[in-house]
């Protein structure tokens, strides 16, 4: 019998869930982003400009919806400078359009730039223990435990543009997904295609999601050298581009990352135990796993698949798919725990 993991039979929705315009620092009006993006097919985009959440309903059209959101940075001080020094990134991305208060109160000292203009007026929720801005796991945890239980949808940013390593996101907890791709890192020289990060929490125990998504900061077109528009995102599976029915699909995690390869369907064989990719046009299929020993498929020279398969053993822990084209783009799925699939 076939168990779906990933069905491609409702509407499929491009999204950038981290994205930045002149609210904080980026060079794009709010405006312009909705522009940019919908000329290039996406469908959903999550404004999440630094350490205030400002709402753009405005934007909103039938083809078009706006994410209401903000990404917070806490930084290791302690008399280091900043180009030595940790920091965290964290983005939150609210689950109900009406839920426009700032989850936490935020100290004018932790928000600049561009944002310090948009705080006056702005509703902050203070029915929370306080929580001391200062980088260290029980301040992210805080942060990340109280937005989540205030209902949003939180995402862990760009590890390694951040300098952090297994010993601080391995202590990290209450985050929905965590960036596997960070187009905006990426572009600009810094690792953080990191889908070994991905696979360290989850071998920690931790059930999380992926994403991929930009980061904009900059108006360089799609096309040009360093743009960092339109190069990553997820493709959300969900009945309608309704703000709830989008969210929901996130929060069960019926979407995909991806920089350019695509995914359709992925399925389980509750009989033969294999679990099954279709998708177009891949080079290369790996089915990574909890594991040392992952499958991985290449197609013959001249050849490219539209489908894998491989079976998954009750020790694997967990699997996922990532699918590679012909340029070396990539679609990854989310991870599928082996004592669900026989359930």
């Amino acid at each position: 019998m076939k168990k779906y993991l990933f069905k491609n039979d409702q509407n499929l929705y491009k999204a950038n869930l981290h994205c930045h315009t002149t609210v904080s620092d980026g060079k794009m009006t709010p405006e312009m982003v909705k522009e940019t993006y919908k000329k290039e097919g996406y469908s959903v985009v999550a404004f999440t400009d630094h350490d205030i959440m400002v709402p753009h309903p405005e934007l909103a059209d039938s083809e078009f919806l706006p994410l209401n959101g903000f990404e917070i940075e806490i930084d290791q001080k302690e008399g280091r400078d900043w180009q030595n020094s940790k920091t965290c990134h964290i983005c939150f991305i609210g689950l109900d359009p009406e839920n426009l208060k700032m989850p936490f109160r935020r100290d004018e000292l932790y928000i600049w730039g561009n944002a310090l203009g948009y705080v006056d007026g702005k509703e902050f929720d203070d029915d929370h223990e306080p929580i001391e801005h200062k980088y260290s796991v029980k301040s992210v945890n805080a942060y990340m435990k109280t937005a989540r239980e205030k209902g949003f949808f939180v995402t862990y940013n760009h590890p390694h543009w951040s300098m952090e390593t297994y010993s601080d996101y391995s202590q990290y907890e209450g985050m929905y997904a965590m960036e596997i791709y960070n187009n905006g890192c990426v572009v600009n020289g810094f690792n953080d295609y990191c889908p070994q990060v991905f696979d360290e929490m989850l071998r920690s125990g931790k059930k999380l999601y992926c994403i991929a998504s930009d980061d904009n900061h900059s108006d360089l077109p799609k096309g040009t050298a360093k743009s960092e528009v339109c190069g990553g995102y997820v493709m959300i599976s969900a009945e309608s581009l309704d703000y709830k029915k989008i969210t929901d699909a996130l929060v069960n995690g019926d979407f995909y990352a991806s920089n350019g390869a695509v995914i359709e369907n992925v399925w389980y064989d509750t009989e033969t135990k294999e679990i099954h990719v279709e998708c177009k046009n891949a080079k290369r299929v790996l089915f990574q796993k909890g594991k040392r020993s992952p499958g991985y498929i290449v197609a013959e020279d001249g050849e490219l698949m539209n489908e894998a398969h491989y079976p998954v053993l009750d020790n694997d822990g967990y699997v996922r798919v990532m699918v590679f084209d012909e340029s070396g783009k990539f679609a990854a799925t989310q991870a599928y725990y082996v004592e669900d699939l026989n359930s």
